[in-house]
């Protein structure tokens, strides 16, 4: 009997099964494909004739590459099946690991390489007359995330993977992502990132799981057959939340897990009545409002439109995603006091936290527990990460507007404050200071939440990301919550990287001298076993297969830059890379200004001084937020810079200057294994951890950094030889603001000369720049007191690199010692430490199951 799609936006539940007759049809045609070449021929054609109506006429690269995702994509649906089937069956704790980013990158070479069919594709599409190399490069970067946080979630979902952990993602399903980002005249300029303008064959549709989302209408109080009071939140305007699916495959196991994206689409899409009376535009008014809500990744909010819109957004993501979570535990018919046994939901920084409070919401309203039963369950529930100390990135929104927008939601952050601030108080009587502090409220005109506090209080674990900034969360912004929880809820666990995508996929030379050295590709799933080339840093031959798998990343690079940006460059000089999201505290300014200096030193050398001189390369990419002037001045300070270094015909030979645009996971995979040496120099205790630190080192490329963040524990295991630190510690900077602030500190010479260039003009209009130069009069990020320290270190690089072999044992040491960094340990720590999961891992022959 047919069945139409319900209007109420609910996951349906399957009514239908195969009659005993049909079982075994079924079991048979849902196994896996085979994976010889034949087979693999057969079902790229099938899918280039059947899926994409195509023919040998009419081909191209890009519907060879669709042929080819399609087909490997049949692969991780039988494996995602199979895995759902087996973690129904078993029924374990899940993990649900909620993050408003997910970098993933291009897939089809990562799913090839994780599935173990790389090689048989090759042949197999080879056969057909096409490049699977070639093909690779068709597919364009899911434009899911921004920088750092979004790419940890993504090795975050291999790891979980490959390790067997019954876990899924949730996020959402950007149309636009963040931006494209074009350089026009030296400046950032932002366009939408199209790419889903030709689909996406990775992910799957699931119009049967949908969601209603409510916002805004009205808090309706009652009394329940008991005579307690209770409250109904109705009325206002709902979308709808479409879910669709990006399998995600493991390393070297059957297991195949997902990432649920999230789409918002209208209740109802097309209002005939205006229509028909002319008024076109309002009669899809509801489609274009619903659906902007998951149109672009954080929206700018430097006005109300632009907060109300990220406001939305966020619990757009948390009602869906717990509306799916929950309907998944009450098909197992357990008690709702068994709900934290069965579900560990972690958020992956403060984004997600109105989870927490829409948990609540649902436990006492909708189900009808009492509030300290409900809170129970929720605490035992979340764990919380933070990834910033910096008080300016802590996230609030103001009262009234959570409270337009999400008004039982207001009502019950309240409650959660006033019940959580009578303990402080009973705790501490008379400390009005300390309520102050604690509170989620931030008192003001407006009153703000901070979602912090939110996300500290409603949490089982809070944990940083790297040993100093965990202890910073520990010792500044969270002090007050580690005295009355106890210090054994704020825990650490240091990023990592997955070796499958940093290494194996995007250094395929240096991973195969590896797995030659070492006998197996064993250390792709243990990266500790990386610790075995050590013994071949000084041996000749190693070292010069070594260095030519990095001159040869190089030369890769240097080709990708005579294409975008126009400019030759040599690989045999040094390759100094700064590569991620513009920020004052990440100081590209202070690496832009290192430049300026180094360019002004050489033009007043000698020939004969000239010869003895490190050819460098210095390369910057990232992206800066659309509304932040300052770092887009400092883009633009960039490309003025490179246009008179590059144009210098007598110094270019030793210096040139590069700003690669639009950078992204596939770009990073290019620029990262060609690095010689890469700066992670923010001011000291402002990086939670990074994780670029992680992958250049791990690609035989040399670290110039701050003693901050993941920097110190790569120095520890890497060795004092092995990097280049400098600059001001943690304890030292608070000192050096206030001396800055109070007593105006004269600027570092070296530094003033810069600045003098700079208003002279010597790199264009310096009226553009006041406002870049102006933030240096309280210097908040301490450029002027490290500026001597950076320039000495990078002294020290320049002698280094001159010695060609010890160079070359640096790196490979480096390499051997980075066995701490695999997300696969990040990964065992939180199942160990936080959740309390164990691996389940699934069983291929358990048969087919749509995965829900």
């Amino acid at each position: 009997m047919s069945r139409r799609r319900s209007s109420s936006h609910q996951a349906i539940t399957p009514t239908w099964a195969p009659p005993p007759e049909a079982v075994q049809i079924w079991e048979d045609y849902s196994k896996e494909e085979r994976t010889d070449e034949f087979t693999i021929q057969k079902s790229f054609i099938r899918h280039a004739t059947k899926t994409l109506a195509r023919s040998s006429i009419n081909m191209d690269a890009f519907a060879a590459y669709e042929s080819v995702a399609y087909s490997v994509r049949d692969h991780l649906i039988d494996r995602w099946n199979a895995t759902q089937q087996c973690h129904t069956r078993k029924d374990p704790k899940r993990v649900y690991y909620m993050s408003l980013e997910f970098l993933i990158g291009r897939t089809l070479d990562n799913a090839l390489l994780n599935l173990g069919l790389k090689e048989n594709y090759k042949r197999a599409i080879g056969g057909v007359g096409f490049n699977l190399e070639e093909l690779i490069d068709e597919e364009t970067d899911a434009a899911l995330g921004n920088g750092g946080l979004g790419r940890l979630a993504a090795c975050f979902m291999d790891s979980l993977a490959t390790l067997d952990y019954p876990a899924w993602g949730y996020g959402i399903r950007y149309e636009y992502g963040i931006f494209q980002q074009r350089i026009m005249d030296g400046y950032q300029t932002e366009y939408p990132d199209y790419w889903l303008t030709f689909g996406n064959p990775w992910e799957i549709q699931r119009l049967d799981v949908s969601y209603d989302v409510r916002f805004r209408g009205y808090v309706d109080k009652y009394t329940d057959d008991q005579g307690c009071p209770r409250y109904r939140w109705e009325g206002g305007e709902k979308v709808a939340a479409v879910a669709y699916d990006y399998p995600i495959p493991g390393f070297g196991t059957k297991n195949c897990i997902n990432i649920r994206l999230w789409s918002s689409q209208p209740k109802k899409e097309f209002d005939f009545a205006s229509f028909n009376e002319g008024n076109y535009d309002k009669s899809v008014e509801d489609q274009k409002s619903a659906q902007n809500i998951t149109s672009v990744l954080y929206p700018n909010d430097n006005h109300m439109v632009g907060k109300m819109l990220r406001l939305k957004q966020q619990y757009f993501f948390v009602s869906a995603t717990l509306q799916d979570i929950i309907r998944r535990f009450r098909k197992t018919q357990r008690p709702w006091s068994e709900f934290p046994e069965q579900v560990s939901i972690q958020l992956n920084d403060t984004h997600p936290t109105l989870s927490i409070v829409e948990l609540q919401r649902v436990l006492i309203d909708e189900i009808g527990l009492e509030w300290d039963e409900a809170w129970n369950i929720v605490t035992r529930t979340y764990s919380y990460t933070n990834h910033t100390v910096l008080p300016e990135a802590l996230e609030k929104w103001a009262v009234p507007l959570i409270s337009d927008l999400l008004p039982r939601h207001m009502m019950i952050i309240f409650e959660i404050n006033l019940y959580f601030l009578q303990s402080v108080e009973k705790r501490y009587p008379g400390d009005r200071e300390r309520l102050r502090r604690m509170s989620i409220i931030e008192e003001g005109h407006p009153q703000y939440v901070r979602m912090a506090h939110l996300a500290a209080m409603g949490s089982h674990h809070v944990n940083g990301v790297a040993e100093l900034h965990s202890e910073l969360v520990r010792t500044t912004i969270l002090h007050d919550f580690v005295e009355f929880f106890g210090a054994e809820k704020f825990v650490n666990v240091t990023n990592g990287v997955t070796p499958r995508r940093w290494l194996h996929q995007a250094n395929p030379g240096l991973s195969s001298l590896i797995a030659k050295t070492l006998g197996s590709t064993d250390f792709l799933k243990d990266l500790s076993l990386l610790t075995g080339i050590t013994a071949h840093a000084e041996n000749p031959q190693f070292q010069q297969a070594f260095m030519q798998i990095k001159y040869q990343n190089k030369l890769r690079l240097a080709e990708y830059i005579k294409e975008v940006v126009g400019v030759t460059v040599d690989p045999e000089a040094l390759f100094d890379v700064q590569c991620k999201r513009l920020h004052e505290y990440k100081r590209q300014h202070m690496n832009i200004f290192g430049v300026i200096h180094r360019y002004e030193k050489l033009k007043k050398m000698s020939v004969d001084e000239l010869k003895h001189v490190v050819p460098r390369v210095v390369i910057f990419a990232g992206k800066a937020a659309p509304g932040y002037y300052t770092a887009k001045t400092i883009i633009k300070l960039i490309n003025n810079v490179a246009n008179v270094i590059n144009n210098d015909a007598q110094i270019s030979p030793f210096l040139k200057l590069i700003f690669i645009p639009n950078y992204s996971v596939s770009v990073a995979e290019i620029l990262i294994p060609a690095s010689d040496i890469s700066q992670h120099i923010s001011t000291a205790g402002t990086e939670a951890s990074g994780t670029s630190n992680m992958k250049f080192v791990l690609n035989g490329g040399l670290i110039l950094g701050t003693v901050d963040g993941a920097n110190i524990e790569i120095g520890e295991e890497v060795g004092d030889d092995n990097i280049f630190f400098f600059g001001a510690l943690t304890k030292e900077v608070e000192d050096a603001r206030h001396k800055q602030m109070y007593y105006q500190s004269e600027m570092n010479p070296n530094l003033q000369a810069v600045v003098n260039s700079i208003r002279a003009g010597k790199y264009g209009e310096p009226a553009i720049f006041d406002g870049l130069l102006g933030t240096l009069r309280t210097d908040y990020y301490l450029l002027s007191k490290d500026f001597d320290s950076y320039l000495h270190a990078m002294e020290k690089v320049d002698a280094a690199f001159k010695d060609k072999k010890g160079w070359a044992k640096k790196c490979i040491l480096a390499v051997g010692r980075m066995g701490k960094f695999s997300s696969d340990r990040s990964i065992q720590d939180y199942a160990r430490t936080i959740w309390r999961a164990k691996p389940v891992p699934a069983v291929q022959d358990e048969g087919a199951v749509t995965a829900k």
